[in-house]
């Protein structure tokens, strides 16, 4: 439960960094920051789930 949760947190932090680069226009990073909330959100999704049914 704790790596979904610590998964999770860094899925918050991808979603700011997201939005700082649409703001700042920055293709490359948005790209990297988009990448990363998926990865980190499916993650984190996928271990609380498989924690609580379990």
């Amino acid at each position: 439960m704790v790596l979904g949760i610590l998964l999770f947190i860094v899925t918050i932090l991808s979603v700011v960094s997201t939005v700082k680069q649409m703001k700042a226009k920055n293709l490359f990073a948005l790209g990297f920051s988009a990448v990363s909330v998926l990865a980190f959100g499916f993650f984190s999704i996928m271990t609380i789930i498989h924690e609580i049914t379990a």
